[in-house]
């Protein structure tokens, strides 16, 4: 297994020396445009979050200026990268950091958990690529990677059996651009082979968008993001979904923080 461990560092080096892609996180490693990435790729694909990424942190350079933003103006800026909820954690992250953590992100990982929108993938995945710790994690490209090296003709294998391997291979002197090139790798695997994350245990089908609430919640947020305010009814009229689906969306929407609806008028908090 040493052996093959070698081998497999060695082609996965040689192919990112000479297709690495290039991404504006990775020119700037500063502890923010990590944190803002991290986030953004959460359940979002590369080539979407490329393109608002900059955009976002134009607006917003530093925590201490998405801190000083309201809310609505962070799930304005988010618009067209979906899942909406990252927006609000990312957006309460920065105060947090900037009150509790004298605006500095955080290293330790208790501390990075502690923070809204950061479960233990996403804290070691910034760990890795702001500080360059070694850290051991799994996403869908490095699970990919695994999968299809070393288990090329298996079905349902789990995420315990790739962890040792990742630990094995994981170049512990340079974690962040070793990440980088595993990634690269296994986005270039996903564009030759069938998807081997389908032969993960992990993988399930996500259920459709048309017709799901998150679409209608979407819908509602992506409306209120073009206007500083609507009327229920003029905001009901721009919403594609039955009244049930849009009532019960909105509602979880003014409980989750996202809106207020005072005296008739839906306006984003």
């Amino acid at each position: 297994m040493r052996n093959k461990i070698i081998n497999f560092r060695r082609k996965t080096w040689t192919f990112y020396r000479r297709h690495k892609r290039t991404m504006p996180w990775r020119d700037n490693t500063s502890t923010y445009a990590i944190l803002v990435s991290e986030i953004m790729l959460q359940q979002t694909q590369v080539s979407r979050v490329l393109i608002l990424f900059p955009r976002f942190v134009k607006q917003f350079p530093s925590f201490a200026a998405l801190a000083r933003a309201k809310q609505s103006a962070a799930i304005r800026a988010w618009q067209g990268l979906g899942y909406n909820r990252r927006a609000l954690a990312l957006h309460r992250a920065a105060r947090i950091i900037m009150e509790r953590f004298s605006g500095q992100l955080p290293k330790d990982r208790r501390a990075l958990l502690s923070l809204p929108g950061i479960g233990p993938a996403t804290a070691s995945s910034i760990r890795a690529f702001a500080f360059n710790i070694p850290e051991v994690f799994i996403e869908t490209n490095i699970r990919s990677v695994f999968i299809h090296e070393f288990f090329p003709r298996r079905k349902k294998v789990r995420d315990e059996e790739l962890t040792p391997l990742i630990a094995a291979a994981l170049d512990r002197k340079n974690p962040r651009e070793w990440y980088w090139s595993l990634m690269d790798y296994g986005a270039h695997i996903k564009s030759l082979h069938k998807n081997p994350n389908r032969r993960s245990a992990q993988y399930a089908r996500q259920s459709p968008f048309h017709g799901s609430l998150r679409k209608v919640r979407g819908e509602i947020l992506k409306a209120l993001a073009a206007a500083p305010s609507l009327s229920a009814a003029h905001l009901r009229e721009k919403i594609s979904a039955p009244q049930g689906h849009f009532s019960g969306a909105l509602s979880a929407l003014i409980r989750e923080g996202f809106c207020d609806n005072s005296q008739g008028n839906v306006s984003l908090i």
